[in-house]
């Protein structure tokens, strides 16, 4: 099997080098968060789920009642009223929990509300993605915000920046994760932002420092054993 699968990704890679295919990447978890629609989505869906929560909440506190109730009255029950009681309890428990596998279980009314209203908004990325890859002439556009893991990644092919433009998203400053947008699109190596402020003037002083004080240095006599 492990063969199968080392002769299958050789023969992958060969197949790409052998017809130039192109590669790209964007962050769409990045670009949805430029968005005012997602947003505008994530607030609505908070009400939902605080509506929903209430909701749960109540059923929990009318359970708790219900329980509280029958143990303060139990000794004064008879054993078929203590069954009746017994019933009620257990039906309410099932309801509550049915109750919220229906809200936030797989595929329930949360999940099913959010699919709803994310449609649109993942039409409208994939579209810019679409055009953006054609337009680059993109092979193989890949998203670094999904369950791939890209263990390094030339800021070259990044073309994130690209669809915040053809969403209308594009600022005067780049955008990237965690910082404001900052200026242009990185499309080339010359254009790869830099890693800390006047860090290549830093450290080519601290090289010519270092090659100053090399030279300076007087050089030490080898010993000479007679």
């Amino acid at each position: 099997m492990k063969k199968f699968l080392f002769v299958f990704l050789i023969g992958s890679l060969l197949a790409t080098v052998s017809h130039a295919q192109k590669l790209g990447y964007i962050d769409s978890n990045f670009i949805l968060s430029k968005m005012p629609a997602f947003n505008k989505v994530q607030q609505e869906m908070d009400k939902y789920a605080d509506a929903w929560e209430k909701d749960i909440k109540g059923m929990q506190q009318d359970l708790d009642k219900v329980k509280a109730d029958y143990k303060a009255e139990e000794v004064l029950l008879t054993e078929e009223m203590k069954q009746k009681r017994q019933a009620e309890i257990a039906k309410k428990e099932n309801e509550l929990r049915d109750y919220q596998h229906k809200v936030f279980g797989y595929e329930g009314m949360m999940f099913k509300r959010r699919q709803d209203l994310m449609r649109p908004i993942q039409d409208e990325v994939f579209s810019a993605v679409e055009k953006v890859s054609k337009a680059k002439r993109i092979d193989f556009m890949i998203d670094k915000s999904g369950e791939l893991v890209l263990i390094y990644t030339n800021p070259v092919h990044d073309y994130t920046e690209y669809v915040l433009e053809e969403l209308g998203l594009a600022s005067d400053r780049q955008n990237t994760p965690g910082n404001s947008p900052a200026s242009g699109i990185i499309d080339s190596t010359d254009n790869l932002p830099e890693t800390g402020e006047n860090s290549i003037e830093e450290v080519g002083t601290e090289e010519q420092q270092g090659q100053k004080t090399q030279s300076k240095a007087a050089p030490k006599k080898k010993s000479t054993n007679n």
